[in-house]
């Protein structure tokens, strides 16, 4: 009988990529899924090191899933927490994992021959159980925004090759290929070679007939992408902000401002006016004034962004915003979160009774509940649909009714 694994997966897409590649090389060793982490003989935790609520969940996660794992399975962390703090989270965990694991550190049993340093970006993955798959073409990244610490663990940016990137879609077999990376923009600046996002996009729309990006930082968005994105059948573009205050901003090490990034959305808007916005925005960074505030406040009610994320600042050791003055009390970081929230709410609600009557293309991602252009995987609303649309195929519907960020389709 074969040696089982499981794979707890916390934080990004890009971790879930991460830990389809090794699930990928768990299969080629002979290895199958178990039905559950206390039947498995290899459990694996992916764990997300990027803020403090995601460190604890990941640390959580390694204790629960040790309080009921087999007593003779083998226990191993790695991902973003495993690079990041290395030998000082092994010896903190003591005997409650067998191993930690880097990103160049094959995750498998110790009684199996051990191998030398693999690549997690070039390694084959297993076929997909879903129509569409998240395909990373590039790990690290070359900017030093004041808030991150992604660049100190995850290294610089390596993007991938074309024809990489394209071998991996094509074996997949999928109807909607999601691009992401730590700053998807760049991709192929540092190749030897003039390959490009708009590049590559555009090649991987000849294979695929759904293409979406997610992450885009706003200074590297040229005319050629957005005219390339704004004419595609995924008219979706997620903006990396973060905030609109330029004072702001500059303190985060940031491109932009309230005027810059309101401009950028109308022009694309004016390309097409069925495009759809997605974007992220930090609050509570220090120096945060009520005046920063107010200012998005009225950016997100004057541009009506599709859907927003709002995260509260996380103080992270070895970044410039580390040791900067004026820390925003957790207090007001929270009044400001809700308030915001509350208006975006109100933005999303209004924007899902505005489709209703309208004939959309989906993509049925399983048995009643399907996707537009408007809604990216895992992250936005979702549509609902008859149960006797066949999954991973494309139809058209009507929109009939909104419930919240979710609509009704038929």
């Amino acid at each position: 009988m074969s040696e089982s694994y499981w794979i707890e997966t916390l934080g990004c897409p890009k971790n879930e990529v991460d830990s389809e590649k090794l699930e990928g090389t768990l299969l080629n060793g002979g290895m199958t899924l178990a039905d559950s982490p206390e039947l498995a003989d290899l459990v694996v935790v992916n764990t997300c090191a990027f803020i403090e609520d995601a460190r604890k969940e990941s640390v959580d996660t390694i204790y629960q899933l040790n309080s009921v794992r087999n007593p003779d399975s083998e226990l191993v962390v790695t991902g973003c927490l495993a690079e990041r703090y290395g030998s000082s989270l092994e010896e903190a965990l003591g005997n409650d994992v067998n191993s930690v694991a880097g990103f160049g550190v094959p995750v498998t049993l110790t009684k199996k021959q051990n191998t030398s340093e693999f690549d997690l970006l070039n390694l084959p993955r297993p076929a997909s159980n879903r129509p569409w798959g998240y395909v990373k073409v590039a790990e690290g990244c070359d900017r030093i925004c004041g808030f991150c610490s992604i660049p100190s663990f995850r290294g610089p940016q390596r993007s991938r090759s074309v024809s990489a990137i394209l071998a991996e879609i094509e074996s997949m077999d999928l109807s909607e290929v999601v691009l992401i990376a730590q700053d998807l923009a760049s991709y192929g600046r540092d190749l030897n070679e003039t390959a490009n996002m708009q590049e590559l996009y555009e090649q991987v729309s000849k294979v695929v007939k759904w293409v979406r990006l997610l992450y885009l930082y706003p200074s590297s968005l040229n005319e050629g992408l957005i005219e390339t994105i704004g004419s595609s059948p995924v008219p979706y573009f997620d903006l990396s902000l973060q905030h609109v205050s330029q004072p702001l901003l500059r303190k985060m090490r940031r491109w932009g401002n309230y005027q810059k990034f309101t401009e950028t959305i109308n022009r694309i808007r004016s390309l097409n006016d069925k495009a759809v916005f997605r974007t992220n925005f930090i609050i509570g960074y220090p120096g945060e004034t009520e005046s920063d505030h107010d200012a998005l406040l009225r950016f997100v009610e004057e541009n009506r962004i599709d859907w927003c994320g709002f995260f509260a600042f996380s103080r992270e050791e070895g970044t410039y915003a580390y040791s900067l003055e004026d820390q925003v009390d957790k207090a007001l970081m929270s009044e400001r979160l809700l308030e915001l929230s509350e208006l975006q709410d109100s933005i999303v609600s209004a924007k899902r009774d505005e489709i209703i009557g309208e004939g959309v293309d989906i993509l049925v991602d399983e048995v009643g509940i399907a996707r537009s252009y408007r809604e990216a995987p895992e992250i936005d609303g979702i549509i609902k649909v008859s149960s006797h649309l066949p999954v991973g195929e494309f139809a058209s519907v009507k929109i009939v009714e909104a419930i919240g960020t979710d609509v009704v389709a038929i």
